[in-house]
């Protein structure tokens, strides 16, 4: 019996959630490149399909923090359901599908010659909104009708990452979010699990 591909797990959690659109969501995922780019320029995951990967790392961490607070606090249940933490986990980063640019560059190597080396370039001028918003502005688009929790946890998935210093009203909003639901501190630390520990 064959071992699942990551894509295909991915895929089959997202199906089981039983949302409406869910096949028009993995089509246009496809269309963006989601599988294939990279997590990050640098950190992370920074090759070809490490973004389905830190997403399925962010999914399990989400999981094992769900069973852990459910255990704890038995009354979070209904406020953590599974199909909302696939939801916001699978699809938290879906902004960063089409920012990846491959690009050549000179460099010197460890013996001082230099040399050209292949790495990835952000470009995020075909949507410039923030992070967080951009993944849900394209979820939206996609035709997946995300719960208001859902669409907190997204927005504000990097946490106080996400706030603008200067920003009373940001602070305010992100605060209130917080307090709304227990799935965006979920899943901000689940990502943080995964991105900071389990992918380093």
């Amino acid at each position: 019996m064959s071992q699942q591909t990551p894509r295909e797990r991915f895929c089959e959690i997202l199906r089981a959630t039983s949302r409406e659109n869910i096949e028009y969501v993995i089509e246009d995922l496809e269309t963006f490149g989601f599988f294939e780019a990279p997590a990050s320029v640098r950190n992370h995951y920074n090759h070809p399909g490490g973004l389905l990967e830190h997403s399925l790392g962010v999914y399990d961490a989400a999981m094992m923090l769900r069973k852990d607070i459910i255990e704890r606090r038995p009354d979070l249940e209904a406020k953590l359901p599974a199909d909302s933490v696939a939801i916001a986990a699978l699809l938290h980063d879906v902004c960063k599908a089409d920012i990846y640019r491959r690009v050549t560059r000179k460099r010197k190597n460890e013996i001082g010659l230099w040399e050209d080396v292949e790495e990835y370039e952000v470009d995020y001028s075909s949507l410039p909104v923030g992070h967080g918003e951009k993944s849900v502005m394209r979820l939206l688009r996609m035709g997946l009708d995300l719960e208001d929790d859902e669409i907190l946890a997204i927005r504000w998935h990097m946490g106080a990452w996400a706030v603008d210093s200067d920003s009373v009203e940001m602070d305010k909003s992100y605060r209130q979010a917080i307090a709304n639901t227990p799935l965006l501190p979920l899943i901000h630390t689940a990502d943080t699990l995964a991105s900071q520990i389990f992918e380093r």
